[in-house]
């Protein structure tokens, strides 16, 4: 669910869930990474609807909300230039997806575009956080525990980085 909802309109990723629940169950790691896909991509699809439709209702208040209005002309460049490597980069990357899947919808991208770099980009970021898990389980897990702080700030110093990067860069 958090997947479906973090490629929409939710500001925290899956990846704290599925780690959480890969370390506790290693050799379910490859299943909840192909449920997250799925829901990531099912998230996308949503993500792609209030855009198309919604935009001015819905959409304006998400993009407002990560303060990245201004930028959506360059969206736009990049998705003209080629829809497939901006839509994969921002989905394997720790860009807000949201952004990237209600500006395909506001930008007509191909929703087949959409999806299948949806796909390809999620499925690498969740499998890879799955394999690295099921390989190295309880080894991670203790690593996980012991650094879960200094992780947590990592990742939201990634995260804030991304958010950084898709409001000033791109």
């Amino acid at each position: 669910m958090l997947s479906f909802a973090e490629a929409s309109f939710f500001p925290i990723p899956p990846d704290v869930l599925l780690i959480a629940l890969a370390v506790a169950i290693p050799k379910k790691s490859f299943k909840i990474a192909m449920y997250c896909t799925i829901a990531s991509v099912l998230g996308a699809m949503l993500g792609y609807t209030i855009g198309m439709f919604f935009f001015d209702t819905v959409g304006n208040r998400i993009i407002e909300f990560y303060g990245i209005h201004e930028q959506f002309d360059y969206v736009a460049q990049k998705y003209n230039e080629n829809a497939f490597a901006a839509i994969t980069i921002a989905g394997f990357t720790p860009i807000p997806f949201k952004v990237f899947t209600i500006a395909a919808g506001v930008f007509d991208i191909n929703l087949f575009v959409l999806l299948f770099a949806s796909i390809l980009s999620r499925g690498a970021r969740f499998f890879l956080l799955a394999a690295l898990i099921y390989r190295f389980g309880p080894t991670i897990k203790v690593f996980i525990d012991k650094y879960f702080n200094l992780l947590a700030v990592a990742f939201m110093l990634l995260l804030g980085l991304g958010m950084a990067v898709v409001k000033y860069v791109i």
